[in-house]
């Protein structure tokens, strides 16, 4: 049986929070830890974690090291390290990443490609 590792965020953690009130449209990148709570559209290049919270709607191409998704994505996701869709999430769009991590009750509509990580931190 697959093992879920699903965890509470706790946002006063995070770098940034874009909150449920911020509609935002074009492109972002950033190298910390983000969490999206309200409305994107465009695209997102990042060399750190990005949080898409439960009420969040993304409509956008996705780069990160990893993507954790409790809301809505429309767009294609790639993470260097894992995706991981909370039971609450609803992704249309592929995935790929070396580890994807589905909870009972998220909607995922698309491809999954799982490709073997880059850089292993591990000897």
């Amino acid at each position: 049986m697959a093992e879920i590792h699903s965890r509470k965020i706790k946002e006063h953690r995070l770098d940034t929070v874009l909150a449920e009130d911020i509609v935002f449209n074009g492109e972002v990148s950033f190298s910390r830890e983000l969490m999206i709570k309200g409305k994107f559209e465009g695209r997102i290049e990042a060399e750190g974690d990005l949080f898409i919270g439960e009420y969040a709607d993304v409509i956008a191409e996705i780069g990160a090291k990893s993507v954790h998704v409790r809301g809505k994505v429309r767009g294609n996701v790639t993470a260097e390290t894992q995706v991981e869709l909370a039971g609450c999430a609803e992704v249309v769009g592929d995935i790929t990443a070396p580890h994807i991590i589905m909870e009972t009750g998220c909607r995922f509509e698309g491809v999954s490609r799982m490709r073997p990580q880059e850089k292993s931190d591990e000897n």
